[in-house]
Parts: C-alpha cells; sequence; structure tokens
C-alpha cells in the first residue's frame, strides 16, 4: 500500500498534451507545473496539489488505497470546475501502475487510463489514454514527467 511513497515531496514537471484529447492528428502542446505531494495514512493515501502557471489553472489529486480489495483509487479535481471527477482505479506491478476508470470529454463517453511508469528510478512519468470504443483502442493525449525539485 506504498505504492505512492515515490512521489511525496516537490517536483517540477514537464507537460506534453494534444491540443485535442480526441483527434489523434491533433498537434502537441509542452508547458510547465509544479507539484507538491503528500503522504497519508502510513502510506495508503497520497495527495497532491499541482499548479500550471501559463495555463492559469491547477488541480488536486486525492489516492486512496483499499486494503481489502488491494487497488488504488485516484480522484482529480480541477480548479476550472471546482468537481470530483469520476475515479481511476488499478494497482501496480513491479513498480509500474495502470489505473482506469469511466468519465466523460467534451460531452463524449470516454474510458481513460492512466499509466505510471519511472516509479524506481526517481524519474516518474504519468501518462493518460483516453478510448472512445470501450478500450479496443486507446489514444495518448498527456504526457508528465516529473523531476524533482532541490
Amino acid at each position: 500500500m506504498n505504492d505512492f511513497d515515490f512521489l511525496a515531496g516537490s517536483w517540477d514537471v514537464a507537460n506534453r498534451w494534444r491540443t485535442d484529447f480526441l483527434d489523434a492528428d491533433s498537434g502537441y502542446e509542452e508547458f510547465p507545473a509544479v507539484s507538491h505531494v503528500s503522504r497519508h495514512f502510513d502510506g495508503g493515501a497520497s495527495f497532491d496539489e499541482i499548479d500550471f502557471p501559463t495555463k492559469g489553472f491547477g488541480g488536486l489529486t486525492l489516492r486512496l488505497y483499499d486494503t481489502e480489495r488491494e487497488e488504488w483509487s485516484l480522484y482529480w479535481s480541477s480548479r476550472r470546475t471546482g468537481t470530483l471527477f469520476p475515479p481511476v482505479v488499478g494497482r501496480f506491478t513491479d513498480g509500474h501502475g495502470v489505473f482506469e476508470g469511466e468519465d466523460t470529454h467534451a460531452g463524449k463517453a470516454v474510458r481513460v487510463r492512466f499509466v505510471w511508469s519511472g516509479t524506481t528510478s526517481g524519474s516518474p512519468r504519468w501518462e493518460q489514454f483516453f478510448s472512445v470504443d470501450e478500450g479496443e483502442t486507446w489514444l495518448h493525449n498527456w504526457t508528465m514527467q516529473f523531476t524533482r525539485r532541490p
């Protein structure tokens, strides 16, 4: 249940996202962020606040470990909406985490996948994918590369 311990602390985050999350032909945009992550419940919870200064918004993530199901639920909230998005749920295997859930984007139902990698290397990476066909195909639409702040 300590899977997210690697993320505790402060980070510079290099972001790269599609200009249209649902269009495979859209271009990419790069921008910075700063994230502050705290550990709670002896590693069974993680909380972060991230600020995207050039975008004018930020967000919060709450991660909770369900000891009975042995899986994590990750909840995102954006300053732009002030609402809690539906969770993505999953687990880590050998330092690689995959989490999925249902949501909507631009009025369309999407399946969402978050993938965490590099968690043991000191250079964690988060990636987001959307599927509009119930997981048959996935469109990679956002990457965050984390660098620990001094």
